[in-house]
């Protein structure tokens, strides 16, 4: 078309909002073959010019991205933003793609795939491991399923023990498989290299041992049974099969002090029936200590020194000996 040809043309084109021809000296926007006045192409909602010039047509009509979203773009279900482009539907909601991911380990579910579990939406081996959790029972570290029957521990993890094979005879392991120095044994061929099992996690003893309550342990396994503090190479009591520090096993087991009402960690004195603390054996009266050598007179269950028993008044002395009387007779 010669520049004659297309001024003939523009002569007689007209809007296609306004249908008016066009001034030769104004500019015209062509929109994908279709002309209009600069004023005329504008916003469909708020008839405004479209800013940088970007807009988006639907059903024949064309929006700034302002209105376009406000009428028809979906908010993202975890961002609360507009969505434009893809969108991912799931869980009664819209998400961007970036937005929809694992609520328990955030990785993005848009290509992964997802599992409903409590109106939640996670991936399968979260979902997995919490089902495990629900149950009562192990996921496997390497395959993500439930382990329904025995689990091995491997790394401090749980697996299915078939996933695994003996590191010296290569047969496949069981759940009686032992773990030594990173490697994997089934328990003839561990056995065989004499290694001494703790008591506690039943794992290979590879340091220190401690031997105690007839059974061999780790260091930090070998435990008070009530704190759970190891031992350390402390002293321990044991009680019943138990092991217990001086602390609790004197709680548990020890003479509590009639005076102070705490368990008696040394010496027990043992006077009127019952047990006191060196330093709480005393006068009740003048408060000096006594010991068992000393001369006293038991009034209100404690004990008085002779000192004070004299300063008693006569008629209290006699009712006093009567008591002690009779209690002798009986």
């Amino acid at each position: 078309m010669t520049g004659s040809d297309m001024a003939d043309a523009l002569a007689i084109a007209t809007c296609d909002c306004c249908h008016s021809r066009f001034d030769p000296s104004e500019r015209i926007v062509n929109s994908n073959g279709k002309l209009y006045h600069e004023k005329c192409f504008v916003c469909a909602q708020c008839f405004r010019q479209f800013p940088a010039g970007v807009f988006y047509e639907f059903e024949g009509r064309k929006y700034c991205e302002h209105d376009f979203q406000m009428l028809f773009a979906p908010c993202c279900g975890y961002c609360g933003e507009f969505i434009i482009g893809r969108v991912i539907k799931a869980m009664n909601n819209n998400w961007h793609p970036h937005c929809f991911c694992c609520e328990i380990c955030s990785v993005p579910l848009a290509d992964l795939g997802f599992v409903k579990n409590a109106g939640r939406h996670l991936c399968r081996p979260c979902h997995n491991q919490e089902k495990a959790k629900y149950l009562g029972q192990y996921i496997c570290q390497k395959c993500h399923l439930i382990i329904e029957e025995l689990h091995l521990m491997y790394k401090n993890d749980a697996y299915h023990p078939d996933h695994f094979n003996c590191t010296h005879c290569g047969k496949e392991l069981t759940a009686d498989a032992r773990e030594l120095k990173g490697e994997l044994y089934c328990l003839p061929c561990h056995d065989k290299m004499g290694i001494p099992i703790c008591g506690a996690c039943r794992r290979p003893i590879e340091g220190r041992v401690v031997n105690a309550l007839g059974k061999q342990w780790h260091v930090e396994h070998f435990v008070c049974s009530m704190c759970e503090k190891p031992f350390l190479g402390h002293r321990h009591f044991e009680r019943k099969g138990l092991a217990y520090c001086e602390k609790h096993y004197n709680q548990l087991f020890g003479d509590v002090c009639f005076h102070c009402n705490h368990v008696i960690e040394a010496d027990v004195v043992s006077a009127l029936n019952k047990s006191w603390c060196v330093q709480c054996f005393a006068c009740s009266t003048c408060n000096t200590r006594l010991t068992l050598k000393n001369k006293f007179v038991e009034f209100e269950m404690k004990p008085v020194c002779k000192r004070c028993y004299e300063k008693f008044p006569l008629e209290l002395k006699k009712r006093l000996k009567k008591l002690s009387d009779m209690k002798t007779r009986k």
